[in-house]
C-alpha cells in the first residue's frame, strides 16, 4: 500500500491496516526512524485499575469488549 504527504505533510493510514491494527480518531502512535525507514507503532498503554477491582481482571474484559464496539 502506498500512500502520499499532503501539504501539511500529514498521511492516511489506509483503512485495512487501520482496521488490522485495530486503530481509531483519537488513539495514539509512534514513529521511529530505523535504518532509514519511517516506522509507525499504534500505542498500547496498559490501563491501570484501583481499588477492590485491581486484580480482578474486570479491565481487560472490559476493554477487550470494548475493542468489538463499532465506532
Amino acid at each position: 500500500m502506498t500512500g502520499r504527504v499532503g501539504t501539511k505533510g500529514q498521511v492516511v493510514i489506509p483503512k485495512g491496516l487501520r482496521d488490522q491494527m485495530n486503530l481509531h480518531p483519537g488513539d495514539e502512535v509512534n514513529f521511529e526512524l530505523n535504518d532509514g525507514q519511517i516506522v509507525l507503532r499504534a500505542s498500547r498503554l496498559p490501563v491501570a485499575l484501583g481499588g477492590r477491582f485491581a486484580r480482578s481482571g474486570m479491565a481487560s474484559r472490559l476493554l477487550k469488549d470494548r475493542g468489538r464496539e463499532p465506532r
